[in-house]
């Protein structure tokens, strides 16, 4: 495993927010703060015990990936999901 951050991130004040529509948007946003980190799939599949395999699937947007493995990914990642009302008019 190459050289990994000293402080995995425990949240950034300063990130964007995100609508997250589909999966596929999903896979994007966490391969985005991923190689932000400077950290490799295999690293993330290594720390969130996790096979390489559902880290290519997260990333490609696989809708039928397991919810709670997804969520311990992108904590991992120093990302949360936040559910809210839809803004701009009806739901």
């Amino acid at each position: 495993m190459d050289k990994l951050p000293n402080k995995l991130p425990s949240g950034n004040k300063t990130a964007l927010r995100h609508v997250i529509r589909c999966a596929a948007e999903l896979g994007e946003v966490a391969r985005k703060q991923r190689q932000m980190l400077g950290l490799k799939q295999g690293d993330v599949a290594g720390l969130g015990n996790t096979g390489n395999r559902f880290m290519v699937d997260l990333e490609r947007g696989k809708p039928t990936l397991q919810l709670q493995k997804t969520l311990d990914v992108l904590d991992l990642l120093g990302l949360e999901v936040v559910i809210q009302p839809k803004s701009g008019g009806a739901a």
